[in-house]
């Protein structure tokens, strides 16, 4: 795996948390102190040693906790946002990562392989703090433009993963399937940034 792909792992959730701190004005100083903490602790937590080379099976591995996790906050989005672009987006992270997860199981029995991510794999660590920070920030505005801000943040990162995983795969079929995933994930970072930018232009 890349330097720049591993340190995109242990930075993913203090990028998004720091970038929704910096955008969100209004939000009380308990919230902001959550949120601040949560993203120091992330920042300052020592990097992993360098992982193995992307294979095909921890390129699957990856993926599928990649889509479990946009899956599972935008199904918090789905009920917890009160913007409606930020309900509906949600709606959309959480059909559109769950058929892309289940298409990668499919793929992952096609070619008899067990998905598994690297040795070191920094990923759901950094998954669990986004999402105690989510679940720990209050239903409101502040909790949408955090959702948003992390959204863009995350899509950012899966696009440069794409693009390493697409160079590092040896099967044809998922070289294809990288191939047709990453204009989704394009389009999602699209809207997600469309809301944000609504978001932060929306009077407090």
């Amino acid at each position: 795996m890349s330097t720049r792909l591993t340190r995109g792992l242990a930075m993913l959730g203090a990028a998004a948390l720091c970038a929704a701190c910096a955008k969100s004005e209004s939000r009380s100083d308990s919230t902001a102190a959550t949120a601040d903490t949560t993203a120091s602790a992330t920042a300052a937590a020592a990097p992993a040693p360098a992982p193995a080379a992307l294979t095909d099976t921890s390129i699957l591995g990856l993926l599928d906790e990649l889509n479990a996790a946009d899956s599972t906050t935008g199904s918090m989005a789905s009920t917890k946002g009160t913007n409606p672009a930020v309900k509906s987006f949600g709606k959309d992270m959480m059909r559109d990562h769950h058929k892309l997860r289940a298409d990668g199981q499919a793929l992952a029995k096609k070619l008899n392989i067990t998905p598994a991510p690297p040795a070191n794999d920094t990923l759901p660590a950094t998954v669990k703090k986004i999402g105690d920070t989510l679940t720990a920030t209050p239903k409101g505005a502040d909790w949408d433009k955090l959702y948003i801000n992390t959204e863009v943040n995350v899509h950012q990162f899966v696009l440069s993963f794409l693009q390493n995983a697409q160079s590092a795969a040896t099967d044809s079929s998922l070289k294809a399937a990288i191939t047709k995933a990453t204009p989704i994930i394009q389009g999602h970072l699209t809207q997600a940034q469309a809301i944000q930018t609504k978001l932060n232009a929306a009077k407090p």
